[in-house]
């Protein structure tokens, strides 16, 4: 059964389109129903296992995109709103379509089939679906994000334009942001290591645990150690050995050798 979340704030707008959502697709689960900015960041920063959202775009207190700004949501989105002008922004994030309310039972059906088509997967079948909303996630993200080419980094009183190719690593340490430079130069930063990840080119950087992403030419030499987890060495010092768990060990060499 796929899990989905309705991000809305109109109470009736909500209530009717999980009655068409248990229509259209009764295999889908409605998880929970959010009305605001701070709601969703709070629930995405505690819970990814989500197959899909249905997300308004005017919340009680903002536009839905600043959502994006503070987590990174893995999983494909169809937007619901009374606003035909917030097209173009929304097909930059994850989504799949874009439905403008009143929500009408057809529009929905086409939403849903336009999700099975893309992951190629039946609705009944849940076997691959993991590997399939991935695949479609990386799909989504390479053809409507545009990635940062550079950062502009506090520094002192100044602002340090930073290309992204001269990035060796991001990290989280004591709870505090940085960015490494190939010369060691550390910057540090107000953002969360959820929204750097989601502004650099998942080709050329990967996200090897919660503290910790690298660049592919950063990386100097990778060890197996206990368990099959990977420990990654990098050409630039780092204040913590990196580790890959065994879980996504394979993930990462397949990253590595794309």
């Amino acid at each position: 059964m796929k899990k989905i979340l309705i991000i809305e704030d109109e109470q009736v707008a909500a209530q009717n389109l999980q009655r068409l959502i248990g229509e259209v697709a009764p295999e889908m689960e409605v998880l929970a129903t959010l009305q605001t900015v701070e709601e969703s960041v709070e629930f995405f920063s505690s819970h990814q296992s989500v197959d899909l959202v249905f997300m308004d775009i005017h919340l009680a207190d903002g536009l839905a995109f600043h959502i994006f700004d503070k987590v990174n949501i893995e999983c494909p989105i169809i937007f619901t709103t009374a606003y035909d002008q917030y097209a173009l922004e929304a097909f930059k994030v994850n989504s799949i379509d874009y439905l403008l309310k009143p929500i009408s039972k057809a529009d929905l059906q086409r939403a849903i089939e336009k999700l099975h088509r893309l992951v190629d997967v039946n609705p009944q079948e849940e076997d691959d679906t993991k590997q399939r909303m991935q695949k479609l996630i990386e799909l989504l993200q390479s053809q409507n994000r545009q990635y940062k080419s550079y950062f502009l980094l506090p520094q002192r009183d100044k602002l340090v334009p930073l290309q992204v190719g001269q990035i060796a690593y991001a990290c989280v340490v004591d709870g505090i942001t940085r960015v490494v430079s190939y010369d060691g130069t550390t910057f540090f930063l107000d953002k969360s290591l959820d929204t750097i990840a989601s502004q650099l080119n998942p080709q050329l950087f990967f996200r090897a645990n919660r503290q910790y992403i690298i660049a592919h030419d950063a990386i100097k030499d990778i060890s197996i150690w206990p368990l099959s987890k990977l420990h990654i060495t990098l050409k630039v010092p780092t204040p913590e050995k990196i580790f890959v768990s065994r879980a996504r060990s394979a993930e990462f060499k397949a990253w590595y050798t794309a």
